[in-house]
């Protein structure tokens, strides 16, 4: 185990957790609500440090991200845990340890420094904190960030956006972008579904675009639950007060975990959802679990060429110029590392 950051210890041997917003106050011999935080004798472990379940070579369109180095790999790794509860999880296995039967214990120790030179050995242009949630396994994540930028390697997180500020602002100076899963817009629903706030997701929206972090935003479209086009108009509205240049990935939801009855999210609802990002003034909208459709390719938000082409996490040919603009119309073209050069 290892000695957790960001916490405060408190009278009777209690510690209060900094990291995420759920500021759990946890008693000697129990976990915070993620499992996997542990107050041992009034001092506060990350019980999993260096004990990644996942360690893989993606494309860095599966995070997915689509203006952060587009065509890259990245290295993602995991460590057992989540502090949300979304019941349709699509890595429940892994992400609700300790909660249900079922789940998957890490295999062995893997230290920072050999992640570091895995992601060098494999040409990674970045490392993913990614398939279970990043806050809960930070102390990990930022030892391995660090390393990572001081061999010009970057970060990234796929993050459901419930850190604190204090945690962005610890992790900023290593953390090159984010795709934050935006799973509703109702108080209700985080509540219900996340047992979390909506609004502190927002919030970590707005403060990681403000700390100059490439924030992309992903929302997984589930039937009856986040489907109707008001709160989708909501979802794309805030997204433009946040920043128009955010891509929205708009995702279609496959029946999973204890959602296996539901349907699958009709083709309909997400090209709705589309024309509504599109409507409300986003420059970049893209459906995602739908690796044949077009809405993948990125345009030129000012005049409409086809700059990027994809097929579902390949990328088959980008024309944005090493400026990192359209080869047309001059216009930049957001993100990092854009340009084909």
């Amino acid at each position: 185990m290892h000695e957790a950051m960001l916490y405060a210890k408190e009278e009777g041997g209690k510690v209060r957790c900094g990291l995420c917003r759920h500021g759990c106050a946890i008693d000697t011999g129990k976990t915070g609500i993620c499992n996997v935080r542990l107050n041992r004798d009034g001092t506060l472990y990350s019980i999993f440090y260096g004990n990644p379940i996942a360690v893989n070579v993606d494309p860095i369109e599966k995070k997915p991200l689509f203006h952060y180095f587009p065509g890259s790999k990245a290295l993602s790794i995991a460590t057992p845990g989540c502090n949300f509860q979304c019941p349709f999880c699509q890595n429940w296995d892994i992400s609700q340890y300790g909660r249900v039967e079922g789940t998957r214990e890490p295999a062995k120790e893997v230290p920072p420094e050999t992640i570091v030179a895995h992601a060098k050995s494999n040409r990674c242009r970045s490392i993913s904190y990614t398939y279970t949630e990043p806050t809960i396994f930070f102390e990990y994540a930022y030892d391995c960030a660090r390393l990572a930028k001081a061999e010009g390697i970057g970060n990234n997180f796929v993050t459901n956006g419930y850190m604190s500020r204090e945690a962005i602002d610890t992790i900023r100076p290593y953390l090159d972008a984010a795709n934050v899963d935006l799973k509703a817009f109702r108080k209700d629903t985080y509540r219900k579904m996340m047992k979390a706030q909506l609004d502190g997701v927002c919030d970590s929206i707005k403060y990681m675009k403000q700390a100059g972090i490439w924030v992309e935003v992903t929302t997984l479209i589930v039937p009856k639950m986040n489907d109707d086009p008001a709160e989708l108009r909501d979802i794309a509205n805030f997204l433009v007060e946040a920043g128009r240049d955010i891509p929205w990935h708009i995702s279609r939801f496959h029946p999973h975990y204890l959602y296996d009855d539901a349907p699958p999210t009709p083709v309909a609802i997400l090209k709705k959802a589309y024309e509504i990002g599109r409507k409300a003034g986003l420059r970049y909208v893209y459906m995602g679990n739908m690796p044949s459709d077009p809405s993948e390719n990125t345009h030129c938000y000012q005049c409409g060429k086809k700059l990027v082409s994809r097929s579902g996490f390949s990328l088959r040919e980008n024309l944005i110029t090493d400026k990192s603009s359209c080869p047309e119309c001059k216009a930049e073209i957001d993100g990092i590392g854009m340009g084909k050069g």
